[in-house]
């Protein structure tokens, strides 16, 4: 399974967002700070989960984001899926599905990444963000040096769009 770096920056922010649930809001430089996020690709993906109604934005002194739901009620393949589309690395389910029934030659090949895809869309699909925070501790940060100092992507699944002229 691959997820862009966009999807994982989103999910960095739903996550810190979930750590400060039921507080004030939090402003985007934190979320930043606190996720090691660039902050102008930070807003944008902000804006993005403010459209599909999973964070809510705050303006003022006191403004800032933070999650419109529990979240225990945000699943991670909400996330992936609004930032990445289709959670399958084989392809959706009914290509596959389609797939098994027209190539007889390679139907049990299929049929195995349909597993992996189902199994993989499963965790996913029942995996909160709740599940994700609730063993973080909230007193464990690295200082800003050690976050500087972190290259290359943090997960080998973390997948880097081709960059077009």
């Amino acid at each position: 399974m691959k997820i862009s770096q966009k999807g994982l920056y989103a999910l960095q922010a739903i996550t810190t967002l979930g750590r400060r649930y039921g507080t004030e809001t939090v402003k985007i430089r934190d979320i930043a700070i606190d996720s090691d996020l660039p902050e102008k690709f930070l807003e944008l993906i902000l804006l993005e989960l403010k459209n599909a109604r999973i964070v809510e934005s705050v303006r003022g002194a006191k403004g800032g984001y933070r999650l419109r739901r529990a979240p225990a009620e945000i699943m991670l393949s909400e996330i992936i899926r609004l930032v990445d589309g289709p959670l399958a690395p084989f392809g959706d389910a009914d290509q596959l599905r389609s797939l098994i029934t027209t190539d007889p030659d390679h139907r049990a090949l299929y049929s195995v990444f349909l597993e992996v895809r189902d199994a993989a869309a499963k965790i996913l699909e029942s995996t909160s963000v709740a599940d994700i925070v609730g063993g973080a501790s909230k007193s464990h940060k690295r200082s800003s040096a050690k976050k500087r100092a972190k290259k290359g992507p943090v997960l080998s699944i973390v997948h880097k769009a081709a960059k077009s002229k």
